[in-house]
């Protein structure tokens, strides 16, 4: 791999002092499978990045289960080759009519060492997105899946619905951190933004749950998304460059988080990154404050907001009409 195509930075602490944002652990010892819950802007390149993530996790002798929280369905095609994998909410449905009970083969499927499976959604138009997350965690717990034995469980969950079904490992404690996937752009850092904000909320009501930091994909180096970490007090854990190999072996739904490969060791760090780096407990921004982080000209920010008036509204016939409102006076 050439060095302009990796970051000059420290991944894991993107030469940041994140130390004072670091959320204090029990003695107990540290819980054998970690669960991380994966976040971001839908087409930010989530499911790009835990397919390699998951797919090197498992080349490293970590079993590794990769759930695709996500009501498109997608989380799962690149890792199989763009093939669609049964979700497990149509499953249980087709076998619930049938009078069938679901079984873990009828929903969980395997490559190369990485078990994965979909929860899938409901159908357009026809129910709650995050209500099907609920639906599709109870059926998982009904297939035992407090028993299972990985090191690594990884959620992918879409980041730009305010939802309380997609908020629900946050909500619920049901992982032990979460990340974050951005770019350099503004959508994504607000997404990004709103689930440190989400992590914050459920922490003032006695949660646990912290994020363990960023991955930047396509990354530019225009340092915005660096500069959200820093403002926010979390680490970059991987920046995946804005490169045609990359988008092109993506497009195709080939893996190149392959140990022997030119971008395996950008993966094997980010699998490192991703194991050891502890919940953080971030400062979310205001809306001014992420504004801030970009050019004020490519967010409108020196915009003047000039306040309409009801003439502006109605016409320039319009008359002012006394309230009809009734006043009554002080007794």
């Amino acid at each position: 791999m050439s060095d302009a195509s990796v970051a000059s930075y420290d991944p894991i602490t993107n030469d940041q002092d994140t130390s004072s944002s670091v959320l204090a652990t029990s003695d107990e010892a540290a819980p054998k499978t970690q669960i991380i819950a994966i976040y971001g802007k839908g087409g930010i390149g989530k499911s790009f990045t835990l397919a390699n993530l998951s797919y090197m996790m498992a080349q490293t002798d970590k079993k590794t289960l990769l759930i695709g929280c996500d009501p498109k369905s997608d989380t799962t095609s690149l890792l199989f080759g763009g093939k669609a994998c049964p979700t497990i909410i149509e499953t249980s449905s087709k076998k619930k009519a049938a009078g069938e009970e679901t079984q873990v083969g009828d929903v969980c499927f395997v490559r190369d060492g990485v078990f994965a499976m979909e929860l899938g959604g409901p159908e357009v138009g026809r129910g709650c997105g995050g209500r099907g997350i609920i639906h599709g965690f109870e059926t998982l717990e009904k297939l035992g899946f407090h028993d299972w034995d990985f090191d690594y469980v990884l959620l992918d969950f879409l980041g730009d619905v305010v939802c309380g079904g997609f908020g629900l490992p946050i909500a619920r404690d049901m992982c032990q951190k979460v990340i974050v996937v951005a770019s350099n752009d503004l959508q994504s850092l607000y997404v990004a933004n709103n689930v440190c904000s989400a992590v914050e909320y459920f922490r003032k009501l006695g949660g646990n749950v912290g994020v363990a930091g960023m991955v930047i994909n396509k990354d530019d180096g225009t340092g915005e998304a660096n500069a959200f970490c820093k403002e926010v007090g979390i680490p970059v854990l991987a920046a995946i460059p804005a490169h045609e190999d990359i988008r092109r072996k993506s497009a195709n739904y080939e893996i190149i988080g392959r140990p022997d490969g030119e971008w395996g060791p950008l993966f094997s760090d980010l699998a490192t990154n991703v194991a050891e780096s502890p919940p953080h407990q971030p400062s979310p921004l205001t809306q001014d404050e992420l504004l801030e982080l970009f050019d004020g000209d490519s967010v409108g920010r020196d915009v003047v907001l000039q306040p309409a008036s009801m003439a502006d509204l109605c016409g320039k016939e319009y008359v002012e009409k006394p309230s009809l409102e009734v006043i009554y006076d002080n007794v």
